[in-house]
């Protein structure tokens, strides 16, 4: 299941004992799901959902507190709509039920943000009107580098309603405009999850931050497996390098060098894609690692000074662009 659908599934069965809070989570859902619409006269009230459990939850809610009856149609998907949508629809009692919400003011005005009721109210209180608020108009993507909870705001008033109501929370969110649509975000992983347990999706909660685990280890193991493979065409390419400069130092010293120095070089050169390491451990006898690359360093420089008292080229002229590498 969809992380979007998992969420809406679970909040949806959510229990509020507090009627402040069902009437902040009715609230918003009726302001960021639909619209008030004059319909012959008449105050007319439209939710429209995209699960047919929160159009079952609204419709209750709506009678058990308000005593209002609504009636739901099912709207086919289409080129516009993909999949099916629920329209809640309360024509008989509209006006009341918008002013008993505070969908409207004392003068029958549309309210733009969320009520007074609704943004002064207590911590559960934001809690249900963020639940109500996602129910209606949220998503959330799985966890990665682009993860967020986003909720699609009929306005810019309603957008820094909802941001006010997070940051009484304790939860960081910010309003944007995209592509001419005013969205609320969450994109912080930490946040997302202390958002979804304040809005009651536990268990969501849980498999979305496995995911994130999940996820977070595969990156891990990813960019060290990256690092590793780096690390490894680096020391192969310094190994062809060296082995490239000390056949040219043998050539330019020929026999004139000290044994140990000799030595050092043809071991290099008999082992062109070994390691440090591994040459000290070829050695007879054994040698470390810095003392392999000390011996040869001093190879280097003797051949490079005879080439340049003699006027030929040193071993830094045999290193080609390929060998280097980015």
């Amino acid at each position: 299941m969809a992380m979007t659908a998992m969420v809406k599934d679970e909040l949806s069965r959510v229990e509020c004992t507090k009627t402040s809070e069902r009437k902040a989570e009715v609230t918003a859902l009726l302001r960021f799901s639909g619209g008030l619409h004059i319909v012959g006269g008449r105050v007319v009230i439209e939710a429209e959902l995209d699960t047919g459990s929160v159009a079952r939850r609204l419709r209750r809610d709506i009678s058990e507190v308000y005593g209002y009856t609504s009636g739901v149609s099912v709207l086919a998907g289409g080129n516009i709509r993909r999949g099916v949508r629920y329209l809640v629809r309360i024509a008989k009692h509209g006006e009341g039920l918008a002013r008993q919400t505070g969908l409207v003011d004392q003068r029958g005005r549309p309210v733009r943000g969320l009520p007074p009721a609704v943004v002064s109210g207590g911590l559960n209180d934001a809690e249900a009107a963020w639940r109500g608020a996602f129910l209606a108009h949220g998503s959330l993507t799985e966890p990665g580098r682009s993860s967020s909870l986003e909720v699609t705001c009929p306005g810019p008033e309603a957008a820094m309603a909802l941001v006010g109501a997070a940051r009484r929370l304790g939860i960081a969110a910010k309003a944007r405009e995209v592509r001419g649509a005013d969205r609320v975000v969450v994109r912080d992983g930490d946040a997302i999850s202390a958002l979804l347990t304040r809005m009651g999706a536990h268990e969501t909660v849980l498999a979305w931050e496995e995911r994130r685990m999940r996820r977070e280890v595969r990156a891990t193991a990813n960019r060290l497996a990256n690092f590793d493979d780096a690390n490894l065409r680096r020391s192969a390419r310094a190994a062809v390098a060296a082995s490239a400069r000390v056949e040219r130092a043998l050539e330019i010293l020929a026999d004139d060098a000290p044994e140990h120095l000799l030595v050092a070089g043809r071991l290099r050169l008999e082992h062109g894609q070994a390691s440090l390491e591994e040459l000290g451990q070829r050695a007879d006898p054994p040698m470390t690692k810095d003392a392999v690359a000390g011996r040869i360093r001093r190879l280097l420089a003797m051949a490079d000074k005879r080439a340049k008292d003699l006027g030929i080229p040193d071993t830094e002229s045999v290193v080609t662009d390929d060998m280097i590498g980015p």
